[in-house]
């Protein structure tokens, strides 16, 4: 198995995507990039630990590609919007891919720059590429948000529309 670390704002909504994609095999909520050790949820939201939400997939690159789930993180999130994402905001909601390695790394630049090429986004893409730091597992109730909370707002009005959009976009990667 592979690692890939992404953060595309709440970490609910892009670890509700992931866990459906074929080769995936886990996908873990938590807290990289900051200068606080041990942060809790309560922390992260405060905005000044420097740590971003992120999910941490476990994948198949027999079955998925690196490129392939960097793809679907692109097309599931803003990208263009520094710091926000829909109506949270602040640096713990940041586009962000965290390398392991430098081949991670130079995927990463060059999904970006083929996206901002083919003009895919109206807006430059402000996702910041840096290098993996201390992972750190966020509490129990954020793991498995969507499928464990499905009737609430957030979910219904939030999570499902983006649900609903990646599976007709990606209806190929399904499991």
């Amino acid at each position: 198995m592979n690692q890939a670390i992404v953060g595309g704002g709440c970490f609910w909504c892009t670890e509700a995507v992931f866990l459906n994609l074929k080769g995936v095999s886990k996908v873990v909520s938590g807290y990289m990039g900051g200068h606080k050790l041990n942060p809790t949820y309560e922390d992260i939201c405060e905005g000044n630990t420097g740590h971003a939400e992120i999910i941490r997939i476990d994948y198949d690159p027999a079955e998925i590609t690196f490129e392939d789930l960097l793809l679907v993180f692109f097309k599931t999130h803003n990208p263009t919007t520094l710091n926000r994402q829909g109506n949270d905001m602040g640096t713990q909601y940041r586009s962000v891919v965290f390398y392991e390695n430098q081949e991670q790394k130079i995927i990463a630049e060059n999904m970006i720059d083929s996206l901002q090429k083919a003009m895919v986004f109206e807006q430059p893409i402000v996702t910041e590429v840096s290098p993996a730091s201390t992972f750190y597992e966020a509490e129990d109730y954020h793991q498995n948000y969507f499928n464990n909370n499905a009737n609430k707002a957030y979910c219904v009005h939030v999570i499902q529309p983006k649900l609903t959009k990646f599976t007709r976009d990606f209806w190929d990667k399904l499991k």
